[in-house]
C-alpha cells in the first residue's frame, strides 16, 4: 500500500470523526498526519521492512504508528472499518464536497439515500435537495456549483500550462490604474505541479474597475460569479480563476490566507489561539480586546506570530512552522543561484538551434557554463549521434570554446539506457566526454524489478555522471514507470551520482517528494531544462520551484556551483 492510499484512509477517518462530533483536537491530529504521510519522501512499507520507527514521521505518534502498521501489513484497519460501519455507505464522498458539512451530509444520506456525487447532482436536478427543510433552491444551487468546481479540480492542469495563462491575465490587470498589488495565490504560489483552479489576489484604489477589466478579458469565458470586489470565471482551457480585491492595508493577510495550504493555516491558527490570537483573511485579532491588526505585507503577518517568514513552497504542514519558530528554515535555492545548465539539445539531434546559439542564449542569462547533451544513436527518432558524429561534435565544441568568451561549453551526451541496462555508446567515446547523462527512453513497460535493475546498472557505470528524468513520466500524458525509487536514491548516494530535476514543465522529474528524499540522503541534484531550443532555457524556473518544495538549498544543487567547482566535482580533465 502506497503512502497516498494510507493518507486517504486517515483523511476519511478525520471526516467521519468530524461527522460524529468528536473532540476537535483528535480530528486535527488525523488531519495533520494526512499531509505528513502523503508527502513523506520514503514509502512506509519500506520503512517497516527496514524496521524503522514510524514515529520519525512528523505528527505520527504511537497510536497512529500502530494503525499505520496494521493498515500496511494487513491491507485493512479495524478501527476504520468499525467507524465506517456507523454511517451510511458513501458518506465520505459527500463530505469531500466544499460547503457540505457533517449535518448536511447526514441529511442527504439519511433522508434521500444519497451516497455518491453523481447521485447528489441528479437529486439536485430533480429538485429533491431543494425540498429538504432549511435547504432550499439557493443552497441546492450552491452545492451544484461546488460539484462542478470539484469536477474541474479533478481535471488538474499541469503548472506549465496554467502559469503562462495566469501571467497573461495578471499583466492585463496590473495595467489597470490604481492597482498596487496583484499576484496569484493558492497551490500555484506553493508551486504544486498540477492545479485545480487559480486564486488571484490584489488591491486597487477602485476595485470595481479591476473586476470589470477581468470580466472583459478575451480569455475569460463563462462567468460563475461577479460582485464589486470578487469575480469568478472560466478561462481558456477550462481553468477556473477566482479574483479578490481588498484594501491595501489588508493585502498581506489575504495573500497568506489564500496561499494555504489548509493544514499549514490550521497549524498557524492553533499557534495563534495559544497566544490569545484569532487569525483570518482580514488580519490577526487579539481575542481579549477584539482589536484587529491588519497586515499589508505578508512577512509581518508571520513575524507577529513570532515566526520566521515561511516561503510559500514550504507551507505544506511538514514541520515548517516548528522550524520557523526556531529560526532554522533553510535559505531555499532561487533562480539567481543557478550558474549553468547541464542538459540541452541542439540541431545535431532533435533540437532547433545550433550549439553556438544555445551557448549565446545561456550567456545572456548570466550562466557561466552549459553542457551540450544531444541524444545517442539509439534514439533514431531523435536523429541521435553515433560515435563518428559525436567525435565531430566534440571537435566543434572545443573550437567554439576557443573564441566564444564569457561562457564555457562542456561536451556531453544523453545516452540511452537499453532494456538490458547497457548503454547505447561504447566506453571509449563516453570516457572522452566531460559529462554523460544516462536516461531511459524505451521499453517503459518493464516490471519494477527489471526497470530498477536497469537504472541501477547505469548508476554503477563509472562513465555516467547524471541520471535524467528517472521515472519517465509526462504530466497528464504518461504515468511514471514502475521503479523502486528508494533503491535508486540509495545507489546514487553510494556511487556519488547526480540525479536530475528535469525542469521541462511536462516532466518535473524528480518530483518534490523524491527530491526531498535525495537531499536527505546527501545526493547531489542538478536542475536541468532538457532544452530543445533557446526558448526552453526559461524552463529553469519550474525546476527551481520543485527544488524549493523539496527544501533544497543552493548547496544541494550542482549547477549553483561556479565553473571551477563544477569542473572539480565532475572530475573533468583539462585539455593538454
Amino acid at each position: 500500500m502506497k503512502n497516498i492510499a494510507i493518507a486517504k484512509v486517515f483523511q476519511d477517518i478525520a471526516d467521519l470523526l468530524e461527522l460524529k462530533g468528536e473532540n476537535v483536537f483528535k480530528i486535527r491530529a488525523y488531519q495533520k498526519v494526512v499531509r505528513a504521510i502523503e508527502h513523506y519522501p520514503k514509502e512506509i512499507k519500506i520503512m517497516l521492512d527496514e524496521g524503522e520507527d514510524l514515529r520519525n514521521i512528523p505528527g505520527v505518534g504511537e497510536a497512529i504508528a500502530k494503525k499505520t502498521t496494521e493498515l500496511v501489513t494487513t491491507g485493512k484497519l479495524g478501527y476504520y472499518e468499525n467507524l465506517k460501519a456507523e454511517f451510511p455507505e458513501g458518506i465520505t464522498n459527500l463530505l469531500a464536497i466544499p460547503g457540505i458539512g457533517p449535518k448536511t451530509a447526514n441529511r442527504l444520506s439519511g433522508e434521500l439515500g444519497i451516497s455518491s456525487v453523481d447521485a447528489l447532482e441528479q437529486a439536485i436536478h430533480d429538485g429533491q435537495v431543494a425540498k429538504l427543510s432549511r435547504l432550499g433552491d439557493k443552497t441546492a444551487d450552491n452545492i451544484l456549483q461546488q460539484i462542478q468546481a470539484l469536477r474541474r479540480k479533478d481535471q488538474r492542469i499541469p503548472i506549465g500550462e496554467a502559469l503562462p495563462i495566469v501571467e497573461e491575465i495578471l499583466g492585463s490587470l496590473r495595467s489597470v490604474p490604481g492597482v498596487r498589488n496583484m499576484t496569484y495565490a493558492g497551490s500555484l504560489r506553493r508551486f504544486r505541479e498540477t492545479l485545480g483552479d487559480i486564486d488571484l489576489m490584489g488591491t486597487a484604489d477602485n476595485p470595481k474597475e479591476v473586476i470589470d477589466a477581468f470580466v472583459a478579458l478575451p480569455r475569460v469565458g463563462q462567468m460563475l460569479a461577479q460582485g464589486p470586489t470578487k469575480a469568478s470565471g472560466i478561462v481558456t482551457g477550462g481553468l477556473q480563476v477566482d479574483l479578490r480585491i481588498v484594501e491595501h492595508d489588508s493585502f498581506g493577510s489575504l495573500l497568506q490566507y489564500f496561499t494555504g495550504s489548509k493544514q499549514h493555516n490550521i497549524s498557524l491558527r492553533e499557534r495563534g489561539r495559544r497566544q490569545g490570537l484569532k487569525l483570518s483573511e482580514y488580519g490577526i485579532t487579539t481575542i481579549a480586546t477584539e482589536k484587529l491588526e491588519k497586515f499589508a505585507v505578508e512577512e509581518e503577518f508571520y513575524h507577529r506570530l513570532g515566526l520566521q517568514y515561511i516561503p510559500p513552497e514550504l507551507r505544506e504542514a511538514q514541520g515548517e512552522v516548528e522550524r520557523a519558530e526556531e529560526g532554522t528554515l533553510p535559505r531555499l535555492v532561487g533562480l539567481a543561484d543557478i550558474k549553468g545548465d547541464l542538459h540541452m539539445h541542439t540541431d545535431w539531434s532533435d533540437g532547433h538551434n545550433s550549439i553556438e546559439e544555445m551557448a549565446l542564449a545561456a550567456r545572456d542569462l548570466g550562466y557561466q557554463y552549459i553542457a551540450i547533451t544531444d541524444h545517442s544513436g539509439g534514439r533514431g527518432i531523435a536523429h541521435g549521434l553515433d560515435v563518428e558524429r559525436l567525435r565531430e561534435q566534440i571537435a566543434e565544441i572545443r573550437a567554439l570554446n576557443e573564441h566564444i568568451g564569457g561562457i564555457h561549453v562542456f561536451t556531453g551526451i544523453e545516452v540511452d539506457i537499453r532494456a538490458d541496462g547497457s548503454l547505447d555508446l561504447p566506453q571509449e567515446i563516453l570516457s572522452d566526454l566531460d559529462i554523460v547523462i544516462a536516461a531511459v527512453h524505451s521499453a517503459m513497460h518493464q516490471s519494477e524489478e527489471k526497470m530498477t535493475k536497469r537504472v541501477l546498472s547505469a548508476i554503477e557505470n563509472p562513465d555516467v555522471d547524471i541520471i535524467a528524468h528517472p521515472t519517465c513520466r509526462l504530466l497528464g500524458e504518461r504515468e511514471p514507470v514502475a521503479i523502486d525509487m528508494e533503491a535508486i536514491l540509495l545507489a546514487a548516494a553510494k556511487y556519488n551520482k547526480v540525479l536530475e530535476i528535469n525542469a521541462q514543465p511536462s516532466r518535473l522529474d524528480l518530483n518534490d517528494i523524491h527530491a526531498f528524499r535525495a537531499r536527505d540522503l546527501g545526493v547531489k541534484l542538478a536542475i536541468e531544462t532538457d532544452s530543445h531550443s533557446t526558448a526552453h532555457l526559461g524552463f529553469m524556473r519550474f525546476g527551481v520551484g520543485v527544488a524549493r518544495r523539496a527544501w533544497c538549498e543552493p548547496r544541494n544543487i550542482l549547477n549553483t556551483l561556479p565553473l571551477g567547482e563544477v569542473t572539480s566535482f565532475l572530475n573533468i580533465g583539462v585539455d593538454e
